[in-house]
């Protein structure tokens, strides 16, 4: 075996990282500010991680309370932290803005003729005075913009404004919630039309402009519903019915999503940083290398392991990315894989991170929630995919290096395993208490107020054993760094925050309109007629028909989610997609959980599925590979990702659904046989370059196993093998094919 020695670019500078972060990763993008702004920004922050690590502990306020407190304080860092994003090429930046702006105010001046004399003249002035100067500064003049350093008088204006709403709330609890439920003044419906404002401009702030022009978009359809042709019609409703829906319901901004993040995923974000403090990502790299470091092309299957793993605990799949890239992109072009593929790799094995318990993304919380099922069913659920979608990326990254014939990392570069478990045991501590907590059906919040705490603690055992912890490693959390761990901490959740407060305008017009179940019957009806169809050319009735119905909701569905998340965050995604298509794939006859699963794994390939494959691009960046091309291979990598989901659709006892040992045994063994013949088929190697009639062999042959049909997996999966055997024999004396 022979190792490639050619030496690659230089790595990325802390400059570059920044730049790809602010290119990629609009949630990452954080002001680096200096002087009274910055301790102002550390203490709001700080105080922000400190309540919901007390009330993580020591109890929750009541739900709306709890959820306006959060939201006042997230979406108000919002513009003290994040700069204004000058996105979209051209005039586009200009023409999207000042359609924002005359949304706001026209919603305005909508509720005030709806009003009429219910609103005293002094209050419509400062009213159009508050919507004037929102649209107006929501403009992207330069002048605007400050610097990285500096907060800006007009992002000051914006973080009260956005802090405004929710605190009226708090104030006048009483009155709004208790004493007139359903009624609503004038001046509780002004608030509602700031709040859609500040949503939508915090929104676009932290996650770009998709998700705010599909807020926008939505709030129309709920006003125009009249005039829309066919079913998309509906019987429309007032600016105020609306703003009010949306602003004071439990289905619009302060929903399940901004509830499950100010209870579950704010605290996980959190403890990912804190663990992050103590040295924990470095033991997951330490612990991948001496698991997949010495077999053929170690370096990518330590990338693929320790992104794994490190992923569990990062709130973003690009940040992941980027933060682990710098270090595995330039080991894995070292020995000899190309800039594309070691991109690839990166991208593909940290967007795995969310579906990978026993940590999952803050998608998984919400899904609970959403479903009613305790967190710790959730993840035994979620074993089986995480393990196949890793199979498939191992097993085509082992593919490539032998490809390239690449041999594994030398002996002395691989840590010992005694040694690390001796030096490292301490850290273990708190994800293991975590997750034991978790199986205990204890409260997610509560298992994480016990991780943060044990984190912190555990932190201090070498420092505290004196002369016997001698060599041990990891991080003593010390004051300072426990301010900025609660500091970073806050900021890393205020974008999915933003996001789920905005998604909820999606939730609530959902739920006036009936806009699921209309997608639902539109999904229904195509995906029937494209199963007759297809039904009609099965001569020998292989797959019956209400099967072809479900292939072609699933095809149609994985379509939509691809489409809605390209450039939207997995959390947002999933949350939409559960609200308007997962209905059509449940009256299909789909089980509620696997319809679920199904949003929730094709809303994570979204972040490498071209045209926008934001996690794809991001490695693309610091590999210095062509972005499109290293998407491309992100996804082929994402097979099992991609093929997963069918397989447990057609199969719920992979999610131990309606569970049978014969079902199970047959779809598993289906699904690792699949997923060989198609990593084979799209690296284009078995031991021997795969031929044309090969590539479609497996193709076919891989795809009928999805079905976990007993007599379909008979035949075809000892055939799959068969191919594979015969190039593998056959390609012995094959020579090495150019990368």
């Amino acid at each position: 075996m022979t190792t490639h020695t050619a030496q690659p670019p230089e790595t990325p500078d802390q400059d570059e990282v920044d730049r790809l972060i602010e290119q990629f990763d609009p949630e990452s993008n954080f002001r680096r500010l200096v002087g009274l702004s910055a301790g102002i920004v550390t203490v709001i922050a700080v105080a922000l991680s400190g309540w919901h690590y007390y009330t993580a502990g020591f109890g929750l306020h009541n739900e709306i309370a709890h959820r306006a407190i959060h939201l006042s304080v997230v979406l108000g860092l919002c513009f003290l932290v994040f700069p204004r994003q000058h996105r979209l090429p051209g005039p586009w930046e200009w023409i999207v803005s000042a359609g924002l702006a005359l949304f706001y105010l026209v919603m305005g001046v909508s509720l005030v003729r709806s009003l009429g004399s219910d609103m005293p003249a002094g209050a419509q002035a400062v009213f159009f005075a508050v919507l004037l100067a929102i649209a107006c500064l929501s403009l992207p003049f330069k002048a605007y913009d400050g610097s990285h350093k500096h907060i800006p008088w007009r992002d000051w204006i914006f973080a009260a404004l956005a802090s405004s709403f929710s605190l009226y709330l708090l104030l006048f609890f009483d009155g709004i919630f208790i004493e007139r439920p359903g009624q609503h003044t004038p001046v509780d419906l002004m608030f509602g039309v700031i709040a859609i404002a500040m949503v939508i401009e915090a929104t676009r702030r932290t996650m770009g402009i998709f998700l705010p022009l599909l807020a926008v978009v939505t709030v129309l359809y709920g006003i125009f519903g009249p005039y829309l042709p066919g079913g998309l019609a509906h019987r429309g409703y007032s600016v105020p019915r609306v703003v009010a829906h949306l602003y004071k319901g439990t289905e619009g901004i302060y929903g399940i999503p901004v509830g499950v993040v100010a209870t579950f995923v704010f605290h996980f974000v959190l403890f990912g940083i804190m663990a992050q403090l103590t040295g924990l990502g470095q033991l997951f790299v330490n612990l991948a290398t001496i698991a997949a470091g010495r077999f053929a092309g170690g370096p990518a299957k330590v990338s693929v392991v320790s992104s794994g793993l490190f992923g569990m605990i990062s709130g973003s799949a690009i940040a992941n990315t980027v933060t682990t890239g710098v270090m595995t992109i330039p080991l894995m072009k070292r020995v000899g894989f190309s800039p594309r593929f070691a991109g690839a790799v990166e991208a593909s094995a940290s967007c795995g991170g969310q579906v990978t318990p026993p940590i999952m993304g803050a998608a998984a919380f919400i899904m609970a929630e959403t479903l009613g099922i305790p967190y710790n069913q959730l993840i035994l659920v979620a074993i089986v995919p995480a393990a196949l979608h890793y199979l498939a990326i191992l097993w085509m990254v082992h593919l490539e290096a032998k490809r390239l014939k690449l041999a594994g990392m030398p002996p002395e570069e691989i840590p010992n395993l005694a040694l690390v478990l001796k030096s490292s045991w301490h850290l273990f501590i708190p994800l293991v208490v975590m997750v034991t907590l978790l199986l205990m059906q204890y409260t997610p919040f509560l298992a994480a107020f016990w991780g943060i705490s044990l984190t912190v603690a555990c932190s201090w055992i070498p420092k505290l054993i004196g002369p016997l912890g001698k060599g041990m490693t990891g991080l003593a959390i010390t004051p300072r760094a426990l301010i900025q761990g609660f500091e970073m901490g806050a900021k890393s959740a205020l974008g999915i925050g933003a996001a789920c407060a905005c998604v909820g305008f999606v939730l609530g017009i959902t739920t006036l309109t009936g806009m699921g179940f209309k997608f639902s019957a539109f999904v229904i009806d195509l995906s029937g007629t494209a199963a007759a169809a297809l039904h009609a050319l099965d001569p020998l009735g292989w797959f019956a028909l209400n099967q072809l119905t479900i292939l072609f909701g699933l095809l149609f569905t994985a379509i939509a989610c691809i489409i809605m998340g390209s450039g939207v965050p997995t959390t947002p995604t999933y949350i939409i997609l559960a609200s308007i298509v997962a209905p059509a794939l449940a009256q299909l006859g789909v089980p509620q959980l696997a319809t679920h699963f199904f949003v929730f794994y094709y809303g994570v390939l979204a972040d490498v599925t071209p045209p926008v494959a934001l996690a794809a691009f991001a490695a693309a960046g610091i590999a210095r590979s062509e972005p499109m091309r290293t998407g491309m291979t992100a996804f082929r990598l994402s097979m099992g990702k991609a093929l997963v989901p069918f397989a447990f659709v057609y199969t719920p006892a992979l999610l131990f659904i309606d569970f049978s040992w014969g079902q199970f045994l047959v779809a598993l063994v289906g699904s690792i046989v699949a997923i060989l013949g198609l990593g084979a088929a799209y690296t284009g190697y078995a031991g021997r370059t795969i031929g044309r009639m090969a590539f479609v062999a497996l193709n076919l042959l891989s795809l009928s196993l999805i079905f976990g049909h007993p007599g379909v997996t008979a035949v075809a999966a000892p055939l799959v093998l068969l191919v594979l055997a015969w190039h593998w024999r056959a390609g012995r004396a094959q020579p090495v094919t150019a990368a």
